[in-house]
């Protein structure tokens, strides 16, 4: 546990569901751990008891990305864990594709409609038809070589990686059932409230129940925050701008809707796609705040002392060695940052005679 982790509370401990089983972490709410292939090597999906229509049965909250070991384990979680009740919808927070991955086989398998925001819908099925625009293709490498990313067998790599989204989201339901900021949804006995968030994803919708209560050692507990990947404990969420979106300002949109959550109760259980469930959302929206403010400062004080491209600008936040999948999502975030301060007008952006842009001091 790093430092930052211990001024959060964790009311499970070390406690983590078994494969293909869930755990109870408030009435109704149960808890599903899935494998990723990746670094970030798992995701939190959750079961909501519910009833619709009169008919009793469960919610699903995000699905893991398309491939036999997540649809196996889910086999597991029909078998065991639904209490012999079916599926009656699926919710996803937003269109990446450990979250989205597996809507279409779930949706398909229960005859259960998708809920999700309109924007993250539309992203997801032309990404799932058309090509990758985020992390490969001609248009991404384009857009890293103008933000002065220059190695050729790596800009290579990102050309040929045309199918990168749809190797983990083969297909998008047909149909959707939109949810937007401030929608009230029943879910079972309870209303869930959406709470929309930007720069990680499209559209990302959270999802905040006032009414159910939970417990811990330090007592009885009242407020759950299904806060998807706005509002993880550990890691901060990626916050990248894009070749499809090339003058986002993604890291002022991200700050600004975290925000939202300092009106949440104190002590409001956050259960997050990504480690473990947590209290103290306030200080983690601080220290989220602190993390960003920092980088930001550093990266101006480089390009005080002289012009950045945001390759050049890449290893002030990133001092690790990053493979080529790593390496996109931290130029990416890089950018953010930088368009942060020029957008703020601490930066100016120059585009150089060779094509690509540097980032000096106002």
């Amino acid at each position: 546990m790093n430092l930052l982790e211990r001024e959060l509370h964790y009311p499970l401990g070390d406690t983590l569901p078994e494969p293909g089983r869930t755990i109870e972490v408030a009435p109704g709410v149960r808890w599903i751990r899935m494998r990723l292939p990746f670094a970030l090597d798992h995701i939190n999906l959750w079961l909501l008891r519910d009833r619709i229509d009169g008919r009793e049965g469960w919610s699903v909250v995000d699905c893991c990305i398309a491939r036999d070991e997540a649809r196996q384990q889910w086999e597991q979680v029909f078998e065991t864990e639904l209490q012999g009740l079916p599926i009656l919808r699926v919710i996803v927070t937003h269109m990446h594709p450990d979250h989205i991955g597996l809507a279409h086989w779930l949706c398909e398998r229960w005859n259960a409609p998708l809920w999700i925001s309109s924007t993250d819908y539309h992203v997801a099925r032309v990404l799932s038809t058309t090509g990758d625009t985020l992390a490969g293709g001609e248009a991404a490498a384009a857009f890293f070589a103008m933000h002065g990313f220059t190695d050729p067998e790596a800009l290579a790599k990102l050309r040929a990686r045309t199918s990168y989204y749809r190797n983990m989201v083969p297909a998008v339901p047909d149909r959707f059932v939109r949810m937007m900021d401030g929608d009230v949804i029943r879910i079972g006995d309870h209303d869930w409230r959406c709470i929309v968030g930007y720069g990680h994803a499209p559209e990302h919708i959270a999802l905040f129940c006032d009414s159910l209560a939970w417990e811990d050692e330090a007592g009885r507990h009242t407020g759950v925050l299904l806060g998807g990947d706005m509002m993880l404990p550990r890691i901060s969420t990626n916050v990248s701008v894009h070749a499809g979106e090339p003058e986002a300002n993604s890291l002022r949109l991200f700050l600004d809707s975290i925000e939202r959550f300092n009106t949440l109760p104190a002590d409001t259980l956050g259960l997050p796609s990504h480690g473990k469930p947590f209290r103290g959302i306030h200080r983690r929206v601080e220290q989220l705040q602190e993390h960003h403010r920092d980088r930001l400062a550093e990266l101006q004080a480089a390009c005080a002392q002289k012009p950045h491209t945001a390759a050049e600008a890449l290893p002030i936040l990133f001092k690790r060695e990053l493979d080529l999948h790593q390496m996109t999502f931290a130029l990416g975030e890089t950018i953010a940052h930088l368009h942060c301060l020029w957008f703020a007008g601490q930066l100016r952006r120059e585009l150089g005679e060779d094509g690509v842009y540097r980032f000096r001091l106002a």
